[in-house]
């Protein structure tokens, strides 16, 4: 197979030099207007690309798959995670999945610390303070948040971005503690200094602080429920950097303005673009517009990688970061 013939639909619109780069590699359909796609555009593309290159914005589904021409064998998906890909039934229909993984580690751990440090700390109701005018001046009780250090950190999945943020809390100071399918190497724990929890239940009963940087799968589809919510202390708080479907997003609302949770920071959220609107001006939660990986080192090396993946499987080899469903 040619590379230069491959003919690429990009979904969304990518870095410059990115779509500079696929414009001279390929036969590429680029969205100069960045708007998403409907599914109908999804099928039209899926019925006449060789390689689909998707977003998190693009739900490809059974359904939308049985539309897909014989020619389409690559759906190079710009990002890691890949839950709105039904990557069985690619597979299922001779379809190769790839990601972009690894290269957005640092910088969706440090938005996770970034939200970390700026709830508890109230940095957020601060700047809003600023900004519109509201300061008459420091008091020994004014804007008084919650100390960092000597917190416990309870991050629930330690995949790579877990691991980042681990890393990150422990300068703070904060004490490091995780719940996951199973318990990373002992050399890992021993450098984080981390405990493992087998319980998700019984660790959230027992943090200050809880990071969601778990993958959104059907196990994990509200792993934050309303019953694990009301498990958290009254003084504890949560962020969530890595899929909205985790939480349960109406209960969380509820216990928040419940007072039983202190404090949310969220960058990703159940429904994008749309807002649980419960959620909006409350003083104690930081909304993000889903930024984790949004720089420009970030997005770019995303983009290399989808060019890699996309040049290896033209000339006839396994993408290296080919993506296998959990069950064939």
């Amino acid at each position: 197979m040619s590379a230069k013939k491959l003919k690429v639909v990009v979904t969304r619109k990518l870095p410059a030099p990115v779509e500079l780069r696929l414009k001279e590699l390929f036969d590429a359909r680029l969205n100069d207007d960045d708007h998403p796609f409907t599914q109908d555009e999804l099928a039209e593309a899926m019925q006449t690309a060789d390689v689909l290159v998707p977003t998190v914005t693009d739900k490809l589904d059974g359904r939308i798959m049985a539309r897909a021409g014989d020619q389409l064998r690559l759906i190079a998906q710009f990002g890691a995670g890949v839950d709105n890909i039904d990557v069985q039934s690619a597979v299922q229909r001779g379809i190769t999945v790839t990601n972009t993984p690894g290269v957005l580690t640092d910088d969706t751990a440090d938005v996770a610390m970034a939200l970390i440090l700026s709830v508890p700390r109230r940095l957020f109701e601060g700047a809003q303070i600023m900004n519109s005018g509201g300061f008459d001046g420091w008091t020994p009780t004014w804007m008084m948040g919650r100390r960092l250090a000597g917190k416990r950190l309870g991050i629930i999945g330690m995949g790579r971005i877990g691991q980042a943020v681990a890393r990150r809390a422990k300068a703070f100071g904060l004490q490091i503690h995780y719940h996951n399918r199973k318990p990373v190497s002992p050399r890992i724990e021993e450098l984080l200094e981390a405990t493992y929890w087998d319980s998700l239940d019984q660790m959230l009963s027992r943090m200050d602080i809880v990071s969601v940087n778990c993958p959104h799968t059907p196990a994990t589809f509200h792993l934050m429920n309303a019953r694990r919510l009301e498990l958290m202390k009254p003084e504890s708080y949560i962020v969530n950097t890595a899929r909205g479907e985790v939480i349960d997003e109406a209960a969380l609302a509820r216990a928040l303005k419940a007072g039983k949770i202190a404090g949310a920071g969220l960058d990703v959220f159940e429904r994008e673009p749309t807002v649980n609107e419960e959620l909006f001006g409350l003083p104690n939660v930081v909304l993000l517009p889903h930024m984790g990986s949004a720089t420009i080192e970030g997005r770019t090396e995303m983009g290399e990688k989808v060019i890699i993946n996309i040049k290896t499987f033209a000339d006839g080899h396994r993408p290296p970061d080919r993506v296998i469903p959990a069950i064939l």
